[in-house]
């Protein structure tokens, strides 16, 4: 809901630490592979109970994939870059609820199911959308740098690293946060699939 207005401000924030990585060779690709392995330390950390380190982890991969892309702005973007980062994300989303399932299979295994259900919602809404709007030649506008038809929502970037950053602080409140945030990607999925009426719904 909220990344379009972000966007200026990570981008000035990130310039100049993604700069420094291009002018020694580092590629996008590589931060979005390191990025992501980063993040899966994050599942070993929750399934553990380390819950601060979690976050930590969770937070770098996502600054990772800030890097990722101001890197890819620098050296030029690649379609292989724009799919990568797209299919790792998703990943990514859907595996902090295993984690938190693994720490208490008993207390949190049916929230991370729904909650896992509402990001295939969310994530397929978004794909599914971009694939047909690549197909007509549409861009976003408020993300015109972006790889791939970029759909916003009520639960969007920002959104959900708030929501991880919450449910690290506050383990034990998981069952009662991934059902209130599953309900908002609820709301997403909704708007989307609405938009989507609206904007394929012309005669072909």
């Amino acid at each position: 809901m909220i990344d379009a207005t972000l966007l200026p401000l990570q981008r000035a924030m990130l310039r100049s630490p993604a700069a420094a990585l291009a002018a020694r060779g580092v590629r996008a690709d590589q931060v979005t592979l390191a990025g992501f392995s980063i993040g899966i330390l994050a599942i070993a950390a929750l399934a553990l109970h380390a819950y601060w380190l979690a976050l930590v982890l969770i937070l770098l991969n996502r600054l990772a994939d800030g890097l990722d892309g101001a890197i890819a702005r620098i050296n030029g973007p690649t379609d292989r870059g724009a799919f990568l980062d797209i299919a790792l994300d998703f990943l990514f989303y859907a595996l902090i609820p295993v984690g938190f399932a693994l720490a208490d299979p008993g207390r949190n295994a049916l929230a991370a199911s729904v909650l896992i259900a509402a990001f295939v919602g969310t994530g397929s809404s978004f794909l599914a959308f971009a694939s047909i709007a690549a197909k007509r030649g549409l861009s976003a506008q408020n993300y015109p740098s972006k790889g791939i038809y970029y759909l916003g929502g009520l639960t969007e970037g920002a959104e959900t690293i708030l929501f991880f950053a919450a449910i690290c602080v506050f383990p034990n409140a998981f069952p009662l946060l991934a059902y209130l945030f599953a309900m908002a990607c609820g709301v997403t999925t909704l708007t989307r699939w609405l938009m989507g009426w609206r904007a394929f719904s012309e005669t072909e």
